[in-house]
């Protein structure tokens, strides 16, 4: 592979940058946008126990991460790896090694030097059992050794080739934070990590908010920045408002500037034009929303059960009803802004019929209620679902499916929780079917959710394989996948992987990650095409 260029914000490449970033923001009528300023913004997302994206690694850390912590890589709205707090990079022909020149005279705000021991620092973190690291941790797996050649140039050994290491160092959950602030501790530093952002965090009222203010010294601008130097806003108030009609009627009156997780109707309030509220709309990459069954266990250890299930769901209608056109069914493992994304909308078929029929051929017999029972057991499904990341569409649309299925003798039992239940349930393997969102950059996300290693938990206790899928053949698809460094030939190989868990009938695809972001009276606003979270970098209130 040949080195990559730093990259210039020239002139034209700015406005054109600018011109992106505007037609995604808000409409803010004849008021010119300011300098300075708080810009609120509310989340339906849990709130996260830790803000350091290294622990854990889930969404709601990326969310908040990227306005105070910067990854070595971007990634443009094209998929195109770009430069960020590394300038260029270059991978051995066999891809076991790789060198990355950083950013010269870069500090954290802390003023620790963003150097290669820094790198070194955090890729060690992140493969620390003791960070309890999932994300993170399975990002980095390959990284065998860090070498600090120099200050400015870093050089990492692998232990196989890793096709996916640019789009793992491009992510929030690997973004690089202070040396210093690290070894503060886990508990000092979840309260507060220390990066190189426009944003640093100032201050947590847990329940409530969390407080950034500018960085005023920010020099570090990714792909996604309009201009050099610090943000123009001058603070970030960060609100923990769970509900989403409350989280709209605050929009709705000026008192919040930018609000996620939306209600369906709300979207399509303001893609009508509604009050001058302006909707981004910002699917997330890696896996899609998806409903895995667990193969691991009965009754779903039989593939006749599986399909059953599947040809029964019928989740067309839910999603066309209950997300009001702002979702679109899907029948690929891979979000749709992933270029490799391939589907079989054959398999899918509703057919309640077929349905029973494979319920019959599996020994499942029909009860006095009307749910089937085999040797005394009933045929039922837990489902644990996570209030803290399905909205209530997608809960509907759950129990919709619930209904379907009931129609041929499944006992689906819908199990409403908290995050940190519905983590236990899946720990305990106390669950039949899981909706388990996944980010990750790049299709490499099907090697992490479906080959059999992924049953085995992470130091977090985090396993990825909800699906508990063990095929030696897609293992050595999946495999050979990432460690070509082939375009062609990796894109072929996941083509082929998808066919294959798709056959599975271990996956219920549904629709992509839904990220959909109303903004009001702030213009600027823009999302990472890394992670699709937003960043603030651009923003101005008007």
């Amino acid at each position: 592979m040949s080195p990559h260029p730093a990259r210039t914000l020239a002139p034209l490449a700015l406005a054109a940058v600018g011109a992106l970033a505007l037609s995604a923001c808000s409409a803010t009528g004849d008021a010119a946008p300011q300098e300075g300023g708080t810009l609120v913004y509310a989340t339906g997302d849990a709130e996260p126990s830790c803000l350091d994206p290294h622990v854990g690694g889930n969404y709601p850390q990326a969310l908040i991460s990227t306005q105070y912590l910067e990854p070595m890589v971007g990634r443009d709205a094209d998929g195109k790896i770009q430069p960020w707090l590394a300038t260029e990079w270059q991978a051995s022909d066999d891809g076991l090694t790789w060198d990355f020149t950083l950013q010269d005279g870069v500090t954290f705000t802390d003023g620790t030097p963003l150097d290669a021991a820094a790198i070194k620092a955090n890729i060690e973190h992140l493969q620390d059992p003791d960070t309890q690291s999932s994300t993170g941790y399975l990002a980095v797996q390959k990284i065998a050794e860090i070498e600090t050649v120099d200050d400015t140039h870093v050089r990492f050994h692998l232990s196989a080739p890793d096709s996916a290491l640019l789009e793992s160092l491009s992510q929030q959950w690997t973004a690089i934070q202070s040396p210093a602030g690290i070894e503060r501790g886990m508990e000092e530093n979840c309260q507060a990590p220390i990066g190189t952002g426009p944003f640093i965090v100032e201050g947590w009222t847990p329940q409530q908010q969390v407080d950034l203010v500018r960085n005023d010294d920010y020099r570090t601008p990714g792909p996604e920045a309009d201009h050099e130097g610090p943000a123009h806003l001058e603070r970030i108030e960060w609100r923990f408002i769970p509900d989403a009609a409350t989280r709209n009627a605050a929009l709705a009156s000026g008192e919040v500037h930018v609000i996620d997780n939306p209600l369906p109707a709300d979207i399509v309030a303001a893609e009508n034009g509604g009050d001058g509220i302006e909707h981004i709309d910002a699917p997330r990459p890696g896996a899609v929303n998806r409903i895995e069954l667990n193969s691991g266990q009965a009754p779903f250890d039989d593939a006749r059960v599986r399909e059953a299930f599947i040809r029964v769901a019928d989740p067309n209608p839910g999603i066309e009803s209950l997300f009001r056109g702002v979702a679109a069914r899907t029948y690929s493992p891979l979000a749709s802004v992933e270029p490799t994304a391939a589907g079989d909308e054959s398999l899918f078929g509703t057919d309640p019929a077929a349905a029973a029929k494979l319920l019959d051929e599996a020994g499942w017999v029909a009860g006095s209620d009307g749910v089937r029972e085999k040797n005394g057991a009933r045929l039922t499904v837990r489902f644990p679902v996570s209030t803290n990341q399905s909205t209530a569409a997608e809960q509907s649309l759950f129990e919709q499916i619930q209904a379907n299925a009931a129609a041929v003798g499944f006992d689906v039992v819908i199990e409403p929780v908290d995050l940190s239940s519905w983590y236990g349930a899946l720990a305990a393997h106390e669950y039949e079917a899981v909706s388990a969102p996944y980010t990750k950059v790049g299709p490499d996300v099907l090697r992490i959710l479906y080959h059999s290693d992924g049953t085995i938990p992470a130091p977090s206790g985090y396993f990825a394989n909800n699906a508990q899928l063990k095929d030696p053949e897609l293992d050595a698809i999946l495999e050979q996948a990432s460690a070509t460094l082939d375009e062609a030939e990796r894109t072929k190989l996941y083509a082929d992987a998808q066919q294959r868990i798709l056959e599975s009938y271990t996956v219920l695809p549904l629709y992509d990650q839904q990220n959909h972001f109303l903004v009001n009276g702030v213009e600027g606003v823009t999302t990472l095409g890394t992670v699709a979270t937003p960043t603030f970098v651009n923003a101005q209130l008007g």
